[in-house]
């Protein structure tokens, strides 16, 4: 990723974040990728370089746009909602809020394989009530058999203990402290309202399927809106995908690094073509 346009992109970063962000994707020699303050923007940084080659290379402009968690962001610059700086420095201050929102250590993320979301849900809900700001429950719904919890760290694990006795496949616990996508980011939605509200908005070239909400939309308020309820609400990735589905959708092209949503996806369907590219531009993954 050294043309031209990427250079332009890459200064427009690193003045943005007041961070060299060649270093940052380099060798990264200050370690602040393991911040979430930096993780978010340079994700959503190379999303976007990847996204931008491929379409000067000729893929077509998508009819329906999407993306995971973060990704929705990389989904709004180029459905032409955000600028591409604007957004930066948004997920820039999305890290600092989500991180500052909950303390260090005293939030859990967790992977539930082989379980159905209802079964999910009636575990959760037989469990004794918890103690007051303590909480459990569904941060992500990725795909069938694998669903994504996240919540504060003593209800987390005996949510984990209830289930597994409950007869889940595996439960993993994610080196993530931040629980997100729970009620518990709250503080961090009060703060992003009053960053997404003081944003220039404009309605999306193609409509654009919110996380939040698992629905598409060309209005920019709208669009707005469940942005900011993503916070804290669960992720509906596969709810997302069966909407694109029922649109109309025939294909999928991930743009970003590595092919997780690419997989995600066939689990969901194998009757549609699923595509992906990672940091390098390679492409593979048809279903």
């Amino acid at each position: 990723m050294d043309g031209p346009r990427e250079q332009v992109r890459l200064d427009e970063a690193s003045e943005i974040l007041g961070y060299p962000v060649r270093k940052l994707l380099g060798e990264d020699p200050d370690s602040v990728l393991d911040k979430t303050e930096w993780t978010q923007p340079a994700l959503l940084l190379v999303s976007v370089l990847i996204a931008e080659r491929k379409i000067r290379e000729g893929i077509p402009l998508p009819d329906l746009y999407l993306g995971h968690s973060l990704g929705e962001y990389s989904a709004l610059v180029m459905a032409g909602c955000l600028s591409f700086g604007e957004a930066l420095h948004a997920v820039h201050l999305r890290g600092k809020a989500m991180q500052g929102a909950v303390p260090e250590g005293a939030g859990m993320m967790a992977a539930v394989l082989g379980f159905d979301r209802n079964e999910l849900m009636a575990v959760l809900e037989k469990m004794p009530p918890p103690p007051p700001g303590e909480y459990a429950g569904m941060a992500n719904v990725n795909s069938p058999g694998q669903i994504v919890i996240a919540g504060s760290r003593d209800r987390m694990l005996s949510a984990i203990d209830a289930i597994k006795s409950a007869g889940a496949r595996k439960v993993i616990p994610l080196a993530v402290s931040v629980p997100s996508h729970t009620p518990l980011m709250e503080p961090a939605a009060r703060e992003m309202r009053k960053v997404l509200e003081n944003m220039m908005w404009k309605n999306p070239v193609s409509p654009v399927v919110s996380n939040a909400t698992a629905s598409a939309s060309s209005d920019s308020s709208e669009l707005r809106e469940r942005l900011l309820r993503q916070i804290t609400s669960p992720v509906l990735w596969e709810d997302s995908i069966r909407e694109a589905l029922r649109l109309g959708v025939e294909k999928f092209v991930e743009m970003g690094p590595g092919s997780v949503l690419t997989g995600l996806g066939k689990r969901i369907s194998d009757s549609v073509i699923w595509e992906s590219t990672d940091s390098t531009g390679k492409a593979g993954g048809k279903g």
